[in-house]
């Protein structure tokens, strides 16, 4: 396995702010894709972080944190919802790939947000399992509103928040980790229009700077 030259859960996360701030920007460094890289990380890999995110088109972890081939695990599900699968592979990354850090992403305007919101308003649920992604928002939203949060971004703000969790009270490798210092769970929201990404939770050693 190659080696990183990124350790720690604090320097991983200023890594990736710095990438995000240098795409806010409009001046992105694209680091890590070219072919040297792509011939080095053929026999194994080693990344830094672990990045779960929402699958919406708009939030290509590579491109808005300005990282290249090796440098995420990425886990994607609509509105990030955790599974078996999903929190198997969070935990793969972090025991098997060892990456100190996992991130939660979300974003404005979520559209498994918005379909929680009007189920709850309007009783209208979809159909198959796009069912069960809006079932397993559906708590958050609850949350949020039982905490007075009205506006859609702030209770955008509390399914990340409310997933960070979950992740740390599904996985006990994770918690594990989280507890012993050696990986860090951060929920961020970005915000489409201008690309930014900010800091609503951090379990664990990471600097409350970000």
């Amino acid at each position: 396995m190659i080696s990183s030259p990124i350790s720690g859960p604090d320097q991983a996360m200023r890594v990736l702010m710095e990438g995000n701030a240098r795409f806010v920007a409009g001046s992105p460094e694209h680091p890590n894709q070219d072919a040297g890289r792509r011939a080095a990380l053929a026999p194994a890999q080693r990344p830094f972080a672990v990045l779960f995110g929402c699958s919406d088109s708009r939030l290509a972890a590579e491109i808005i944190f300005d990282r290249g081939l090796g440098d995420l695990f990425v886990v994607r599900t609509a509105g990030h919802v955790t599974g078996a699968e999903a929190l198997g592979s969070i935990e793969y990354g972090v025991s098997v790939l060892e990456c100190p850090l996992v991130v939660v992403l979300g974003h404005d305007s979520c559209g498994a947000v918005g379909a929680a919101m009007e189920a709850l308003d309007r009783g209208r649920l979809p159909g198959g399992f796009v069912r069960d992604v809006v079932e397993r928002v559906t708590p958050s939203v609850v949350s949020a509103r039982a905490a007075g949060i009205e506006d859609p971004d702030g209770i955008v703000d509390e399914h990340i928040r409310q997933t960070v969790d979950l992740l740390l009270e599904r996985s006990q490798l994770l918690a594990a980790k989280v507890a012993e210092g050696s990986a860090a769970v951060v929920g961020l929201s970005y915000r489409l229009r201008d690309g930014q990404a900010r800091t609503v939770a951090a379990r664990g050693p990471v600097s409350a700077a970000f």
